[in-house]
């Protein structure tokens, strides 16, 4: 698995994953929104931990510099 992610859209996924899980677990998002937040929100969070996204893979994208 090799990192197709560069470092500012790994910080962006992060932070959007951690919003989405703040929105979705704390309350502030209730409902079936909320609840879409709290799954959707580990998505992003997961990607950019880890620095590769599958869709990236699959349309033959790469953000990340050689």
């Amino acid at each position: 698995m090799k990192m197709n992610e560069s470092n500012v859209d790994r910080i962006i996924r992060v932070i959007l994953g951690v919003v989405l899980l703040v929105l979705g677990w704390g309350g502030f998002v209730g409902g079936t929104l909320g609840l879409i937040f709290k799954i959707l929100g580990f998505i992003p969070l997961i990607t950019g931990a880890a620095g590769y996204c599958l869709l990236y893979r699959l349309f033959g994208i790469n953000t990340r510099k050689a």
